[in-house]
């Protein structure tokens, strides 16, 4: 099942303001907050869906690429986004903590689905994201490729299942934070008590302590290792194109929220054709003889060879437009050209018997320029040129 926009989740309209747009989402929020439908499993899902497209539109550089390439530009074809990436309801708080608790929902934890209603300010780690780069060549961007990246990055511990903990040791409640992740500071100045709230130095924001710490990641979680981690690359992506890969970046240490994996799109050279946006660019030679009496010629496509008709008396210069055997453009069915450019070859040696000819030929008067059938924007479009 395709994915709404999310322009339309929000129901806002693309030029919408920032303030705009979580105005709107801490609507949607409110509407669907599993604290106020519990059980409903529809609810849940708009929940998260509304979400996804405030985790992407409140971003500029994700917005612009959402704004130019869909879904596609953020992940949504290679299983990135809240619901693709597996991402659960403890992830959505992380991350919106502030809103919920404007809301007077709380922060993380904040909700009481198949939690007992428990409700807990403390702050998950969350792994870093990771880039890697995916050379594509133009046959792999015109039909869309699944790549499977082998990828080095910090992984779940599999001694302790990521908990850090040795055999399941308990935990202690943190001494300074009293479990809630963070202290509170009071100090005087001049306009008097200022108040500041920072993650806990102690338990780095966990709230507990690991009574027996895991030998293998030292209590950390996480370990050095790598992943296979296949990417379904959509066609008609181009150079510097950016994927997100939801939570398949470095592994969070004591069970936190992964990282994502950006995967940013390199274009290889064609030995033939040349790329211009969906176009694709081809420069054709000819003889003498072709351009003058017309022939049947075979050039490359990304479809195999074709073959073309070069009419009688073809000049120099002459763009022939084979539609719809360029690239497809991203999340559409539209494709672009090929154009090809007649070039005519000249050849820099000739026989004795060649020479003459075409010394004969250079009689006829067929064979002379017409100064009338020139192009006549020849000279506007070199003024242009050199402006």
């Amino acid at each position: 099942m395709s994915k709404r926009d999310y322009y339309e989740v929000l129901d806002v309209t693309k030029n919408a303001t920032a303030e705009e747009i979580k105005k709107a989402y801490r609507k949607q929020a409110l509407k669907f907050h599993p604290d106020r439908n519990p059980g409903d499993k529809s609810a849940e899902d708009k929940f998260k869906e509304a979400a996804e497209a405030y985790e992407v539109l409140s971003d500029p550089q994700k917005k612009s690429r959402y704004d130019q390439f869909g879904h596609a530009g953020v992940g949504g074809a290679a299983g990135g986004g809240f619901n693709g990436g597996g991402m659960t309801m403890e992830d959505i708080f992380s991350h919106f903590g502030d809103i919920f608790s404007d809301m007077g929902f709380g922060g993380f934890g904040g909700f009481t689905s198949g939690r007992g209603g428990g409700r807990s300010s403390r702050q998950m780690a969350r792994g870093s994201n990771l880039r890697v780069k995916v050379k594509l060549t133009l046959d792999e961007i015109d039909k869309g490729v699944e790549k499977k990246l082998k990828v080095s990055k910090y992984v779940q511990c599999n001694e302790c299942s990521g908990t850090g903990a040795k055999g399941g040791s308990a935990y202690d409640t943190c001494g300074t934070c009293r479990g809630t992740g963070h202290v509170t500071r009071v100090t005087n100045t001049f306009l008097g008590q200022m108040s500041t709230t920072q993650v806990c130095p102690t338990c780095n924001g966990d709230g507990k302590m690991i009574t027996n710490k895991c030998p293998k990641c030292a209590g950390e979680g996480v370990i050095r290792g790598e992943e296979v981690i296949p990417v379904r690359i959509p066609a008609g992506v181009a150079e510097g194109m950016q994927l997100s890969v939801s939570g398949k970046g470095n592994a969070a240490r004591r069970g936190g929220i992964n990282g994502d994996l950006l995967v940013i799109i390199e274009e290889e050279g064609h030995p033939d054709l040349i790329r211009d946006g969906n176009d694709l660019l081809y420069n054709l030679y000819v003889t003498v003889t072709q351009a003058s009496i017309g022939a049947q010629v075979e050039i490359p496509t990304l479809d195999g060879r074709v073959k073309i008709k070069i009419e009688p008396g073809t000049q120099p210069g002459k763009i022939l437009r084979l539609r719809g055997k360029g690239l497809p453009e991203v999340n559409t069915y539209g494709k672009g050209d090929l154009l090809v450019s007649i070039n005519v070859w000249i050849p820099k040696s000739l026989t004795r018997d060649e020479r003459k000819i075409l010394e004969k030929l250079e009689e006829s008067p067929n064979f002379k320029p017409n100064p009338g059938s020139g192009d006549r924007n020849f000279f506007d479009r070199m003024k242009n040129y050199f402006e």
